[in-house]
């Protein structure tokens, strides 16, 4: 029997009250995504939970990396 994947990641970013990017993606890109916008944003709050089921496809998958500075401006 071959092991479940481990489910997605929602990563959101948040400027004090205010969702300001919501993502889903895999949980290693989850924690480099993280730890990027706390080095390049330090006033930001990033929160990371397990997605529930998303079927309909409303949360946007993460951009590519090579992104990431320009995902908070």
């Amino acid at each position: 029997m071959t092991a479940a994947p481990d489910p997605l990641r929602r990563v959101r970013l948040w400027l004090g009250e205010y969702l300001i990017a919501d993502y889903r993606t895999d949980p290693a890109q989850a924690d480099r995504y993280t730890a990027a916008m706390q080095r390049l944003f330090g006033g930001l709050r990033v929160t990371v939970d397990d997605l529930p089921d998303d079927p309909a496809g409303r949360v946007p998958q993460l951009p590519a990396e090579q992104l990431w500075p320009l995902t908070a401006k």
